[in-house]
């Protein structure tokens, strides 16, 4: 039972701290005043106003009692109660209501009826709080008379009233107003340690940062920017040092097909030469795979434009692009193109045709890459994406490579907040599926 009611407590109540902070300021000054307001209400306001309206009442029945002792100095009657009440009195022979203009609603109503029904009985009365703005219409029936009275609203309803709600009410919301600007103030730098720790986990080089907020805070985000640097170090040095060894291997190798071409038997260094042409391949996969971790700024770029630019390179035309809505995303140009040749090659590599196809969700746009060749094992999805990992089982052997394509794939997708999944194609190859958020 309470499992099920912190569940729901759970769902009901705001995920975003601003709202959740809110919450803790602002519902114990509205509980305050409710509590305050209803105490008022029920103690003060409706007791003060049955004592006023019963004085009302008696005041009317004295008035009622006086005429029907003494009719003659009624001109002087009526004349003392308007001067010294502000009371207007007419008697006269007019039909008497019906309808009731009671409010069924209304505390004041309620209150004026209880105590005329209990002073002059049921059906001999009548009165109307709505039709006047500062009077109240009362009419008390005799036997072939009719009392009209028309008093002041003051004496029915304390107009003190008015000024409690709203001297209660006032203040709370300006200490709300004044709380959420304080709020506001205090979760902003929250908010830019968030988005800088989503930019960071997505590639973007975050050199903008600067903490700030309370001293708590502070010392998050200082912490993250030293973090982030180490990072970015680490990744840089690895590049270098990758691209680095890449780069040097590439002059021995060069004067070794220097070295062959003027050896005689064509046999031998035909052998050399493919063995030298495997390492050249491997050594551009290593830079490959070391460009991938350099820096490159994230703009706003074309998914149409970028599988176009693929198609014209290849100009292979077992590469099939179907028709679909261009998307632009936020990414690094370099990169995606580098991700989705990748995988487009393999499929043209190992298969004989590529498919793909673009599909458009809300805020995720979905590639599917296919192809008809062997494909891969469903066990071994996840170790594919390893670097340096070859599956010799399901691949051409003769094929050269390091096991880094579909590596860097990987992480050029989730430095761009996407994922990636592989599967069983419907050409009973490979389906690679890029999930990108635009």
């Amino acid at each position: 039972m309470f499992s099920g009611l912190n569940k729901f407590i759970k769902y009901i109540l705001p995920k975003r701290l601003f709202y959740r902070a809110l919450i803790i300021v602002a519902a114990p000054t509205i509980i305050l005043q409710l509590i305050i307001t209803i105490v008022f209400y029920d103690s003060i306001w409706i007791k003060a106003n049955k004592n006023i309206t019963r004085s009302l009442v008696s005041q009317l029945k004295t008035i009622q009692n006086a005429y029907i002792n003494n009719k003659e100095n009624l001109e002087f009657f009526t004349d003392s109660y308007k001067n010294n009440f502000n009371f207007e009195i007419d008697i006269n022979n007019n039909p008497f209501p019906v309808a009731s203009g009671e409010r069924k609603f209304s505390p004041m109503d309620r209150s004026l009826r209880r105590e005329l029904k209990s002073s002059f009985g049921n059906n001999n009365y009548y009165f109307n709080t709505s039709k006047f703005k500062n009077a109240v219409e009362i009419k008390i029936r005799l036997e072939n008379e009719v009392i009209e009275f028309l008093v002041p609203k003051e004496m029915i309803s304390p107009s003190s009233v008015r000024l409690f709600v709203l001297w209660t009410t006032l203040p709370s919301i300006i200490l709300i107003l004044i709380a959420l600007i304080f709020l506001k103030n205090q979760t902003k730098p929250l908010v830019r340690l968030a988005k800088a720790a989503e930019r960071f986990g997505k590639g973007v080089y975050v050199n903008d940062f600067r903490p700030s907020g309370a001293s708590e805070i502070r010392k998050a985000a200082y912490e993250f920017d030293r973090m982030a640097k180490r990072i970015n170090r680490h990744l840089n040095q690895r590049s270098e040092m990758l691209s680095g060894i890449s780069h040097d291997l590439r002059t021995p190798l060069t004067r070794l097909k220097l070295q062959l071409a003027m050896v005689d038997q064509k046999e031998i260094s035909e052998k050399m030469y493919k063995d030298i042409d495997e390492m050249e391949s491997m050594l551009n996969d290593y830079l490959q795979f070391a460009k991938t971790q350099t820096q490159e700024e994230t703009t706003l770029i074309s998914l149409s434009d970028i599988l176009n630019s693929i198609k014209k390179k290849f100009k292979n035309e077992n590469l099939i692009l179907n028709n679909f809505e261009n998307v632009n995303l936020k990414g690094r140009l370099t990169s995606l193109t580098r991700c989705f040749e990748n995988v487009i090659q393999n499929g043209l590599t190992y298969g004989k045709k590529v498919y793909v196809k673009v599909q458009k969700g809300t805020n995720i746009v979905a590639v599917f890459i296919e192809d008809d060749g062997p494909g891969i094992p469903e066990d071994q999805f996840k170790n594919v994406m390893k670097p340096f990992v070859r599956l010799d089982k399901s691949r051409n052997l003769n094929q050269s490579g390091v096991g880094l394509g579909l590596a860097i794939v990987e992480d050029i997708v989730n430095s761009h907040g996407g994922n990636i999944q592989l599967g069983k194609s419907k050409f009973n190859g490979l389906q690679v599926k890029i999930s990108l958020p635009f």
